[in-house]
């Protein structure tokens, strides 16, 4: 039979044995927020689920229990091979660990297949994960890549986690680029999401002596930054990447991909468009118009973006190191130099090294 665990114990498990994690919700409620990690495979799916639970409600449980094994019964064969087919150790978990996760479980169980059962379901890997965020004791200083919009800074966060820094980037765990443009191309998570994915990393990098993270406004997109991470970046050390406004304007129509969303960028552009200058207003939405978004871009760059950003790097407590570059790479160099120079004893593991010798 299956055996039943606790939160604690699913997360060893994740780390020590690589144990794969099952949500067997509707796609619909694993697409809302997961434990990271988790793979979907439904026990009923989105329709499935509202019908079972009108009959919950409208008629009895009994009733719900009988047509949800009908369901279930004819879908049986598929289910079990998409279970056979995931090599190793499983857990599965539903809402609140109930009808759905035993079943799945139960049924697994008999074909032979060791799995294990989160007790509670999500909904006590939620209330574990409000419980660490609330009372998070954070150690690292912040490293604050910070510049104007396009500067890159994602990327430079994304090179250095892979050179073996440690990096926190808000923007991936909120899918969100914390402008007005942000969520172009992306689907942004909600809090639930963002927090499953946020109390990981600080683990993660919580005995590290500092710890790289972009310079975001306490809201990133539909998620806000827990106030201990927010006080942290607002008193950690700020670098400044300065590069040239045509390095910029490449970066964010190479990002942002206008020619693929402009409808959804026009209708960003809609939302700040009142607080432009009115002859710059209107050229801007002429060159969006006529594809030519370079042109756009750099408009936006020097009549919105660019002030805003001054204002919002007046926070800092400690004073701005500046790092002026021609382009990403010297950039990058600048500010491994300058983590040298302020951590020397600190030694980083490139992360394709580390899978190299796996």
């Amino acid at each position: 039979m299956f055996r039943d665990i606790t939160v604690e114990q699913l997360l060893e498990l994740q780390e020590q044995r690589g144990i794969q994690l099952i949500d067997v919700r509707s796609e619909g409620e694993f697409e809302e927020f997961t434990v990271p990690g988790s793979m979907n495979i439904p026990v009923f799916n989105n329709e499935e689920r509202k019908e079972v639970g009108t009959i919950y409600k409208q008629i009895s449980v009994q009733a719900a229990k009988e047509r949800g094994l009908e369901i279930f019964s004819a879908k049986l064969p598929a289910f079990m091979k998409q279970f056979e087919a995931i090599p190793g150790q499983k857990a599965v978990f539903c809402w609140r660990g109930g009808m759905r996760s035993k079943t799945a479980a139960t049924v697994t169980s008999l074909m032979g297949m060791q799995v294990y059962r989160l007790q509670g379901g999500i909904r006590s890997y939620r209330k574990w994960t409000v419980e660490q965020l609330g009372h998070f004791d954070f150690k690292p200083v912040c490293v604050v890549i910070g510049g104007p919009t396009g500067t890159g800074k994602t990327h430079l966060l994304q090179r250095l986690d892979e050179a073996g820094y440690p990096v926190i980037d808000l923007e991936k765990m909120a899918q969100h680029r914390g402008s007005i443009f942000g969520q172009i191309g992306l689907k942004p998570n909600n809090q639930k999401a963002f927090e499953s994915h946020l109390i990981h990393k600080l683990q993660e990098v919580n005995a590290q002596p500092f710890v790289l993270i972009e310079a975001e406004s306490k809201r990133v997109g539909k998620a806000v930054m827990p106030d201990f991470l927010y006080q942290a970046k607002e008193q950690g050390i700020p670098l400044f990447i300065d590069v040239p406004i045509a390095e910029r304007v490449r970066h964010i129509v190479e990002d942002y991909e206008p020619e693929l969303h402009k409808e959804e960028c026009v209708d960003a552009f809609g939302l700040i468009e009142k607080r432009i200058h009115s002859p710059i207003a209107a050229d801007i939405s002429r060159y969006l118009a006529a594809d030519e978004f370079g042109k756009a871009v750099e408009l936006m760059l020097e009549n919105y973006y660019d002030s805003r950003y001054e204002h919002a790097a007046q926070s800092y407590t400690q004073e701005t190191v500046t790092l002026k570059a021609e382009n990403e790479e010297q950039a990058f160099r600048l500010i491994v130099e300058e983590l040298q120079k302020r951590f020397p004893e600190y030694r980083p593991e490139p992360k394709a090294a580390l899978s190299g010798a796996e």
